[in-house]
């Protein structure tokens, strides 16, 4: 059971946009056929919504390990976690970016939080993961590292 979980759902916007794919297909098929435009726009915003549905990353913290995305990590191996909102997330995600760093990244959603790695043999220094609660994940994260301690 998982003490942490969230799905990095595209935002509403992201639909609203998938859906400019109905116009510029029937602009393109009007010429030839306005059923067979219609079809392909249905199919095509169908395709889309699913591809981008699926691609919506899990973040969780589950006994023993973080989970962002198909990634994986023993949170005994994670150091400092440190949530980042507005101008800090920013910069995280920007300028103050390491290009080693493990990233599970979606343009949607402004927070992040810089999660450190301690593993010596890693060459990832911190994982960089969206997520809209990062306050709850950096607890989540320090919460499970207790435990899997053996901390009271």
């Amino acid at each position: 059971m998982s003490s942490y979980r969230e799905r990095l759902w595209p935002a509403p916007w992201m639909y609203a946009v998938i859906a400019l794919v109905i116009p510029a297909t029937m602009l393109v098929f009007t010429p030839i056929s306005i059923p067979a435009g219609i079809a392909t726009a249905i199919v095509l915003v169908v395709g889309c919504t699913a591809m981008l549905v699926r691609a919506a990353p899990t973040i969780a913290v589950e006994p023993g390990e973080l989970l962002a995305g198909r990634a994986r990590i023993p949170v005994v191996l994670l150091g400092e976690t440190v949530p980042a909102r507005g101008e800090e997330a920013r910069h995280e995600r920007g300028p103050g970016l390491d290009a080693r760093a493990h990233l599970v990244l979606r343009g949607w959603v402004d927070p992040v939080v810089r999660i450190a790695v301690v593993d010596p043999d890693d060459p990832t220094p911190y994982w960089l993961v969206s997520t809209r609660r990062p306050d709850e994940l950096a607890a989540a994260i320090a919460s499970e590292k207790a435990v899997a301690q053996g901390a009271p």
